[in-house]
């Protein structure tokens, strides 16, 4: 039996893009295909291990699931003319797919177009990354969402919204024509430059690597390559692909730490996957054309493979391919290689020139490889401290645990010598625990410095924070947010500035004007409608009914505690005032409570880290979970409240609050 369920996975994995694609073609719908093809999958697993496994099991799969696919037209009205079709063709078909020689009779253009349609650019960028696993690779939601650290339910529901969006937009089962071609190939390859990238180099978790989805990513590219012959894009992917997966053995030290470029032994990268990069990059330059992105990136690629020794590396030569792409693919990412390849080729201090320049870039705000290679720019001209900060700055950002360690040892080879006098995470963490700061308060000033530190590094030391950092840090982070969040970020650094006796570290920055209009209440049928939304969770449809009985401001309402709540009189006083409300509210309240009797009404998720824990006034002793932030409150109900809103937008939660002739 184990045999047979062995043989129904592989046949399933080699077999299943082909047989999706066929289906698709014949019902036109993406969502249905899978289900037909999953249930010819059933009906393998139901009977191979009584009759025995076909001579062919991907032809048999591919009939099982063909005369799902006709049943299912001969039920529809709207589609009997090409069902009679269809049943004829399958009739004369069926009996030379049984052979043992049977060829599959899916269009060559099928699989490809299967491709194009899980990768549309309608689709999130995870979206696209889960559906072509589950289309084209053959994985489970499970597997896929073990690829990718999150749970088997989150990958369901993207599956079945990427499904819903596809049929919604009725994105149309064809090949690109024309100009739309360029771009729809640009998302398919990004898509499976994503999954590679995400098992060569893990964003989060404790390894290093994810092998199995180098490998699906590997095993995409190279079937795209046989679809598209004449595409160098593809064939560029392919070779970029092979040559970075060629190092795996090598990228990873004896306890999973990650072993960088330049220290590693190249005896161990696998010359057969070099020799089929190689051939790929043959292909991609026989295939003509103005060099991409990706054919850029190869040829990097292949002067790192060329090269006998790391000293032997022609960096000039990458530096020059890294000014192309730039030129071709300006991100801040390849921005940032490229100022890492001029620093191996022309010194560390023409790098560190050009790495300087993105600090103030938005999109690197947060992505640990900055500080990172700053860093190691910063220890090559010996100035050590500042190099040291920035590797501890690094590991803070990283989410993954080996390239975490890898930073933090770093950072200790550097030296143990800490910076004289207080730094900035000390600093805020004292200034956040004053006594005389209310809860609400150091809340919002916890924002603020939270970002500061981010930005900065704990270990910045206190004495060397300039308003030229503050003003830069404000930029990259809050400068397009509105008049009242800029002013309110400003007037925390200006209080933290006084008491550090820093003098106005807000001198670079200008209070800016600007009056908010007033939110718009939601009329009656659009109540109506909030109201009607399927599977409310408890909090968020308390938290609304609240915000609209009470009419009082999302921040009062959730900085309720429990202790304040008077459930008989169905009141509760904030400071100085008290919140009302009526009987929704009342009805859900105690559910929510569940017999707590001490901290916030209103929980987050999950437990906060141990580098985030929240003071003991926002913090549940009964659950140890934290008070729900008003950010999070009004993502939550902007994504709930999209398909009501005309804009798609989403609604505020400020637009709760009734209007005054309704109170």
């Amino acid at each position: 039996m184990p045999d047979v369920h062995r043989t129904v996975d592989a046949a399933w994995k080699l077999e299943s893009a082909k047989i999706v694609a066929s289906l698709t073609r014949m019902v036109r719908d993406v969502g249905l295909a899978e289900e037909l093809a999953q249930d010819a999958l059933v009906a393998a697993l139901e009977q191979w291990p009584v009759s025995g496994v076909p001579d062919n099991p991907g032809a048999w799969l591919t009939t099982t699931a063909k005369r799902r696919a006709v049943d299912h037209l001969r039920r529809s009205r709207r589609l009997e003319r090409k069902q009679e079709q269809l049943a004829h063709e399958l009739g004369q078909r069926q009996e030379r797919q049984q052979g043992p020689d049977a060829r599959q009779d899916t269009e060559p253009d099928d699989v490809l177009r299967l491709v194009f349609l899980s990768c549309h650019p309608v689709l999130p960028t995870e979206a696209r990354a889960a559906l072509t696993l589950r289309l084209l690779g053959g994985l489970t939601a499970g597997e896929i969402a073990r690829a990718f650290l999150v749970t088997e339910a989150v990958i369901t529901q993207r599956v079945a919204d990427a499904k819903r969006t596809l049929a919604e937009e009725r994105v149309p089962f064809e090949l690109p024509e024309g100009d739309q071609l360029a771009e729809r190939l640009s998302s398919v390859l990004e898509v499976v430059y994503l999954i590679f990238n995400e098992g060569y180099s893990a964003t989060s978790g404790d390894d290093l690597m994810r092998p199995g989805l180098c490998l699906e990513a590997l095993r995409l590219g190279r079937l795209l390559a046989e679809l598209a012959p004449g595409e160098s894009e593809v064939h560029a992917l392919v070779a970029l692909m092979e040559i970075q997966a060629s190092r795996a053995a090598a990228r990873t030290g004896p306890s999973g730490e990650p072993v960088p470029l330049h220290e590693q032994n190249r005896g161990r990268w696998d010359q057969l996957l070099i020799r089929r990069g190689f051939t790929a990059m043959l292909r991609a330059r026989e295939a003509g054309g103005t060099p991409g992105p990706y054919m850029l990136q190869a040829a990097i690629a292949v002067c790192h493979a060329q090269a006998r020794s790391a000293e032997s590396t022609d960096w000039a030569q990458i530096a020059s391919l890294y000014e192309a792409l730039a030129r071709v693919l300006p991100t801040p990412v390849v921005r940032l290689n490229r100022a890492v390849a001029v620093g191996m080729a022309h010194g560390p201090r023409a790098g560190l020139g050009l790495v300087d320049s993105l600090l103030a870039d938005p999109v690197l705000r947060d992505y640990h490889l900055l500080p990172s290679v700053r860093g190691d720019l910063l220890a090559r001209l010996d100035r050590r401290d500042e190099a040291r900060i920035e590797f501890r700055r690094a590991a803070s950002l990283a989410r993954n645990v080996a390239e975490r360690a890898f930073l933090e040892r770093r950072a200790d080879e550097l030296g143990a010598t800490g910076p004289a006098g207080p730094v900035l995470g000390e600093a805020a963490e004292e200034f956040l625990g004053r006594d005389d700061l209310d809860a609400a308060t150091r809340r919002s000033y916890g924002q603020t410095l939270r970002r500061l530190r981010r930005t900065l590094g704990d270990q910045l030391p206190l004495a060397s924070l300039t308003p030229e950092q503050v003003a830069r840090v404000f930029v990259t982070a809050w400068g397009g947010v509105a008049a009242a969040t800029w002013n309110r970020h400003r007037s925390a650094v200006r209080s933290f500035g006084a008491w550090a006796s820093l003098g106005d570290l807000a001198a670079g920055l200008d209070r800016r004007a600007g009056t908010r209009a007033p939110a718009r209440p939601l009329d009656p049928a659009q109540l109506d409608d909030l109201w009607r939304l399927p599977d409310l969770p408890l909090r968020e449809e308390t938290l609304w009914r609240l915000l609209h009985e009470s009419a009082a401001g999302p921040s009062a309402v959730l900085s309720l505690n429990i202790e304040d709540l008077d459930l008989d009189d169905r009141r509760a006083r904030v400071g100085g005032t008290w919140v009302s409300w009526r009987s929704g509210t009342a009805r859900l309240l105690p559910g929510l409570l569940a017999g707590r009797t001490r901290g916030p009404v209103f929980l987050s998720d999950r437990r906060p880290g141990p580098a985030r824990t929240p003071a003991a006034a926002d913090l549940c002793p009964d659950t140890g979970r934290r008070r729900l932030s008003y950010e999070r409150a009004e993502y939550l109900f902007k994504q709930a409240t999209r398909p009501l809103d005309p804009a798609r937008d989403g609604y505020t939660l400020r637009r709760l609050k009734p209007h005054p002739r309704d109170r």
